[in-house]
């Protein structure tokens, strides 16, 4: 072998970094599987409380306030859709 084959194979064998950022699907996906179970347990602690104590106005929004937030935390691409148009309106590429 010549010098020119072995640094052609070394060459062959360097891998080459991601030409793209850091991939953050997968840290979305494991705060959803994370905070899923707690959100759901607080939200049905919390309506009971206000059916049982039969204030009908704080529960009717306190669910709507509660299914804004489970369609930010739960409809995919949501979060990473909202964080773009932010940044774009504050002009951060």
């Amino acid at each position: 072998m010549t010098l020119k084959t072995v640094l052609l194979h070394l060459i062959e064998l360097t891998p080459t970094p991601p030409a793209t950022g850091p991939d953050t699907g997968g840290l979305a996906n494991f705060l959803r599987g994370f905070f899923a179970p707690l959100f759901l347990v607080v939200v049905s602690v919390v309506a009971l409380f206000f059916l049982f104590t039969r204030e009908i106005t704080r529960f009717v929004q306190f669910l709507i306030l509660a299914v804004a937030i489970g369609v930010i935390f739960y409809v995919p691409n949501i979060i990473e859709v909202t964080a773009k148009a932010i940044a774009g309106a504050l002009g951060i590429k």
